[in-house]
């Protein structure tokens, strides 16, 4: 009998144990990834408020004054009274039953469009209750005239309850301070806790509820039941008349949280408003009302599709700006808004740095735009029928001032109430601000609406729009409130994605850790497997093209051989990247490689994970990536971060982003978390110099092309050998050409044909 079988004997899995183990475990893995299907429960956060009050059905009184009413749905109404019904009455007539019956419902339609349906509201408790436990937080950001003025002092009123509520003896109830200098005022707007409620409460246009019903929207996300009321209706969300005019709004919410269905829906809304005011005879036509900005096509092409689904049967035109379409606009008559912000456009030194690199960034692909239109005499096309328009800043910039240049603005959209941007904080950039600020000043009417929206959205940014709104209050002498709303923590990625940061020391080391996550060896390795698709983020395009090379035979021929790896960068034609963002969709495609022009807004509901090849060059940029997976609430997501030596100097803002995101998931101090506490503690401070310079051009060892920056798994002797025979190839053509050139100037040596025939020595 051999000693070691038996020793060994209790540590040797069973390997038909370990199968059915196994297997039960992938099963149950692969039904938790976001690949698997949609989430009927998309809301990121339900914490459970302890209140007595909460989940009980609210009474109101009836006439009699009882409250045996319940509010049982949205046909219950307060005129609803049964207590002067005679049932032991004689039975009518048929035919007069019937006319009376048809009398009574045509009063009640009459009623009904006559009456103005009031929205059940929700007392401040339950308003609080709600909002925290989804985490909404809403602030007033700008001071402003009227409203304002009282939702600030309800807002300190209410602290003052709170206070005197608290204290038991009552001493010091006379001695309450009031806010404190530079604190912002919290407001409790009213939540939306279903989307029948748009329709029955809100009053929405019947077509656009029906067609939000067919997309499968029931229960609304965090965003969606703060915004959308008081994007509506605002008076009314925030309990003051004199809001009614409407809102400046700021949205900073999770990735894949819906924010495009939640300024879609208002803006739809108040196309179809405004054509409801039109006087009978009058022809109803398409005018430009809203302007959506988004700084990629990629993500303008999404906006259009979703918009378009919306606004089936409704007549509302959505448009993505294109070459040459031609919309209502005026020529502008006035510059002294552009005077006032001329200070706005001096250029600070890194701001003028990261201009100067504007075409190497793979997030501008927007000028591209530009194409050849100077060289292109095109006919004058008719006036375009818009209602939404979609655009990226350079292509309507280009529009309005015929040649892209901000000096020579000539055209104004009058027509204009809402103004949209999509992805703000990059929009508000240095990259983009210049483009923005032009098409925002050429919105000239005095009721224009500003909402922003982006899952990270910095300081300097806030501070920039509460700025220009307050410069274009003064213009145009009208004053509206900025209100922003904050979903859980912010700049954080989504609580609901697993987070991985690899150390790999070098290049090599990446492209092998990136081809163990393609052939995993066992699972034993910490943490949940990465399955296709994922998406794989670089640098920059010469890196993404590199990598794609190095990978493409990596998938075998039975499962698609290379056909499965596809790269998407700006440098592609519109064509082709359309094409390979429809086969990704659609599943033939497993491996995306890209840089960060797919990082941002760009809905892949489907995606396992995401791999940062390169330490993404923000805190910002971070967010953005791993919020390309774990969509909608879909779990099972996985973001993996490769860095080496040369990334150790900036990772720390990656490992900060991430400890928050765990920590708003539950996973601190559970030994759950990816970062550990000594690791934080190890990695050194990124300077504010480095994080602005990481910000422009990323890593420069990748940037300069050297052998730091190389993607190949060949040792540097076979490059060697590979350079060496591609030199001396170059060196040989060279040398025929030279050759070839001498011969024709005539000056070559003669052939051995015409040379004269030996005749030996001579005697």
């Amino acid at each position: 009998m051999d000693i070691l079988k038996i020793l060994s004997r209790g540590t040797k899995p069973n390997p038909k144990n370990q199968t059915a183990k196994g297997s039960a475990a992938a099963v149950a893995a692969t039904a938790k990834l976001p690949s698997a299907g949609a989430v009927p429960h998309p809301q990121l956060f339900n914490d459970p408020v302890s209140s007595s009050s909460r989940g009980k059905k609210r009474k109101r009184k009836n006439k009699s004054g009882d409250k045996d009413a319940e509010d049982d749905g949205p046909g219950n109404d307060d005129e609803d009274d049964l207590s002067d019904v005679d049932f032991f009455a004689p039975p009518k007539p048929r035919t007069e039953a019937v006319q009376q019956h048809n009398e009574e419902d045509g009063e009640d339609q009459k009623k009904k469009k006559n009456k103005k349906r009031k929205v059940k509201t929700l007392d401040e408790d339950e308003c609080k209750q709600i909002l925290r436990s989804h985490r909404l937080k809403f602030t007033l950001l700008s001071e402003s005239v009227g409203g304002v003025a009282e939702l600030e002092a309800r807002a300190v009123e209410g602290k003052k309850e709170k206070k005197k509520k608290s204290k038991e003896g009552g001493e010091e109830e006379g001695k309450e301070k009031g806010p404190k200098k530079g604190k912002l005022a919290q407001l409790w707007p009213q939540p939306l806790t279903a989307f029948g409620q748009l329709k029955y409460d809100y009053g929405i246009n019947q077509t656009l509820a029906d067609n939000i019903t067919r997309q499968g929207f029931k229960v609304p996300t965090e965003v969606q039941m703060g915004a959308l009321p008081l994007l509506l209706q605002s008076g009314t969300a925030l309990g003051d008349k004199e809001m009614e005019k409407g809102v400046d709004f700021l949205a900073v919410a999770p990735t894949g949280s819906g924010k495009t269905i939640t300024f879609l829906i208002p803006a739809i809304e108040g196309v179809l408003k405004a054509r409801g005011e039109v006087n009978e005879g009058e022809e109803v036509k398409n005018e430009l009302r809203a302007i959506v900005v988004a700084p990629t096509r990629e993500l303008a092409s999404q906006i259009v599709n979703e918009g378009r689904k919306l606004a089936i049967g409704t007549g509302v035109r959505v448009v993505l700006m294109k070459r040459g379409l031609r919309l209502q606009a005026e020529g502008r008559a006035e510059k002294a808004e552009e005077d006032s912000d001329s200070e706005d456009e001096e250029e600070k030194p890194e701001e003028a740095e990261q201009d100067q690199d504007e075409d190497e960034e793979d997030k501008e692909d927007s000028d591209e735009e530009d194409g050849d239109d100077k060289k292109k005499d095109r006919k004058e096309k008719p006036l375009a029928r818009v209602d939404i328009l979609v655009t990226t800043p350079k292509i309507l910039l280009n529009f309005l001032s015929d040649d892209g240049k901000l000096t020579n603005s000539k055209r104004t959209l009058p027509t204009v109430r809402s103004l949209i941007l999509d992805e703000a904080d990059v929009l508000l950039d240095p990259i983009f601000r210049k483009q923005t600020m032009a098409i925002w000043k050429s919105c000239v009417h005095p009721d224009v609406a500003l909402t922003c929206w982006s899952a990270t959205m910095a300081s300097n940014i806030e501070a920039l729009v509460t700025k220009h709104l307050s410069k274009r209050a003064k213009h145009f002498n009208i004053s509206r409130p900025l209100i922003r709303l904050v979903v859980g923590l912010k700049d954080t990625a989504v609580p609901n994605v697993t987070h991985k940061l690899i150390y790999t020391a070098t290049e090599q080391g990446k492209l092998l850790a990136l081809r163990q996550l393609l052939h995993p060896a066992s699972s034993s390795d910490s943490g949940p497997p990465l399955r296709p698709p994922f998406i794989v983020f670089t640098q920059t395009i010469d890196r993404a093209k590199a990598l794609h090379k190095e990978l493409q035979f990596d998938i075998p021929l039975e499962a698609g051989g290379q056909a499965r790896i596809a790269v998407l960068h700006s440098s592609l034609s519109d064509q082709i990247r359309s094409k390979i963002m429809t086969k990704f969709r659609t599943g033939e495609v497993w491996v995306l490689i890209t840089t960060d022009v797919l990082a941002r807004g760009v809905d892949f509901a489907g995606v396992n994970g995401v791999v940062n090849y390169d330490v993404p060059t923000s805190a910002a940029g971070y967010v953005h990536r791993a919020g390309r997976t774990g969509r909608a609430g879909r779990e099972g997501g996985v973001a993996v971060t490769f860095y080496t030596k040369e990334d150790i100097p900036f990772v720390k803002s990656v490992a900060n982003v991430i400890a928050a995101s765990e920590k708003q998931a539950g996973k601190a101090g559970s030994g759950e978390e990816s970062v550990k506490k000594w690791l934080l503690d190890a990695l050194p401070k990124v300077a504010k110099e480095d994080k602005r310079k990481l910000k422009v051009r990323g890593v420069e060892a990748r940037r300069a092309g050297g052998k730091e920056a190389s993607i190949t798994t060949q040792s540097s002797w076979e490059r060697r050998k590979e350079n060496n025979k591609r030199q001396a190839i170059e060196a040989s053509k060279k040398r025929k050409r030279m050759a070839l050139q001498v011969e024709k100037q005539g000056g070559g040596k003669k052939k051995d044909d015409d040379r004269e025939e030996w005749g030996g020595l001579d005697d």
